[in-house]
């Protein structure tokens, strides 16, 4: 996996997160924790980073992000004075700011400017004390009191608090990127986008649902053209356009026919994959698909709806997705369902948790379902990735976003 493949998505499309905080206060540390990969370089020499470093990554459960390490907001000396004119330049183009503090050192004025200058840009400011495996008795209470913002507790050492720095990141980012674009990094203006909407036992009466509503929406505010057809009324109208559509978005049940009658050169996808980037992580979930190959008879397996709605005879959650697995797996599974607000906190006792397309919850709560399963060390899916992936056409649905292709295992 190259740099290439991994960093499709534009840094501008991706929350900038920086690394502020003295030398040797553990920013390159905490890096390396946050993204489970040594890419920071770490040192006992004070002033190892010396002009921001940018680096364009995934962190699990955020998503797609810049993170920026910086200068020590302590250097010394003529050039330490324009390493921190630097650092504090970077609050410009900072969506999040982490503030690492050292125990030993505690706040001081450096601490107070950078979260004093945060706000008067405003930005977020989360007080990251770090080291807390060495210095146990400085509580995130008695550092939050002294500059106003939330601290989290982590040793960026052993990977301790890393998760709720995590959560604390997704509560604090700011609301443009927890409702970032469905496909406006994908289209251009001028694009033809069909969109497949079968109209049967499940659609309501007398409206399309909420995410294709949404698609077009997002299609029309990036200028381009949504084209609303049936499943069967699809081979006719690519066959009338002009030229040829940039984009096929079909509802996951149609996928199979859908698949047959867009040409081959023509990028297609489901409705459900575009809101697992939408609403989730789209590389968490593909990684839940790689996991169903490793069930068995008798796992169990929790079917999870972020609602309640009234169930068709063939329902996509209690009929056709077990009747799927099941013949995968060769034998029964033993599939559990929950709908509401919140999964049950027993999360261990499952194998695989396969998520509804979130419609009807935020981000942050998709996010928040996503590390909480993630936690659990139970891989979670939902149910587009699910339905190409049974259906054996995963590769193709992903094709528009070749950021998330090499996460599948053949």
């Amino acid at each position: 996996m190259d740099d290439k493949t991994l960093n499709q998505t534009p840094r501008g499309s991706r929350l900038h997160i920086a690394i502020f905080g003295r030398r040797n206060a553990g920013k390159s540390s905490l890096i390396n924790a946050l993204t489970n990969q040594n890419i920071a370089i770490v040192s006992d020499t004070p002033g190892t980073t010396t002009d921001p470093v940018y680096k364009s990554m995934e962190i699990l459960p955020i998503g797609p992000v810049v993170l920026i390490d910086t200068a020590g907001i302590d250097d010394i000396g003529k050039l330490g004075a324009l390493r921190i004119e630097k650092t504090f330049a970077v609050l410009a183009k900072t969506d999040l700011l982490l503030l690492v503090v050292d125990p030993s050192t505690g706040i001081g004025t450096h601490e107070k400017d950078v979260v004093n200058l945060a706000r008067e840009k405003k930005v977020p400011v989360i007080g990251v004390l770090n080291k807390i495996d060495l210095y146990p008795e400085v509580s995130a209470e008695e550092i939050s009191a002294l500059i106003n913002v939330p601290v989290i507790q982590v040793s960026a050492l052993n990977h301790k608090g890393i998760y709720e720095l995590k959560m604390a990141m997704i509560k604090s980012a700011p609301k443009d990127w927890t409702s970032p674009t469905i496909l406006g990094d994908i289209i251009s203006s001028g694009d033809i986008v069909v969109l497949v909407t079968p109209i049967d036992l499940a659609a309501p009466k007398g409206r399309l649902i909420l995410p294709q509503v949404q698609t077009i929406r997002d299609i029309l505010d990036n200028d381009a053209m949504a084209l609303v057809v049936k499943e069967r009324e699809l081979k006719t109208a690519l066959a009338n356009l002009k030229d040829k559509p940039k984009l096929v978005v079909t509802d996951s049940q149609a996928f199979l026919k859908v698949a047959a009658d867009t040409p081959n050169d023509v990028l297609m996808t489901s409705f459900s994959i575009l809101f697992a980037r939408y609403k989730g992580n789209l590389t968490t979930l593909i990684e839940g698909a790689n996991a169903i190959k490793n069930l068995v008879p008798g796992d169990r397996v929790l079917v999870a709806e972020a609602c309640t709605h009234h169930r068709v005879e063939d329902d996509i959650g209690t009929v056709k997705i077990p009747r799927w697995l099941n013949q995968i797996v060769g034998g029964p599974l033993d599939f559990k369902w929950t709908s509401g607000i919140e999964l049950p906190p027993d999360l261990n006792d499952y194998k695989l948790v396969i998520h509804c397309g979130a419609c009807m919850i935020n981000r942050k709560e998709m996010l928040h379902r996503i590390a909480t399963s993630e936690q659990s060390g139970v891989p979670i899916v939902n149910y587009g990735v699910l339905i190409a992936y049974v259906l054996g056409i995963l590769k193709r649905a992903l094709a528009p976003f070749p950021e998330a292709v090499y996460l599948l295992n053949d």
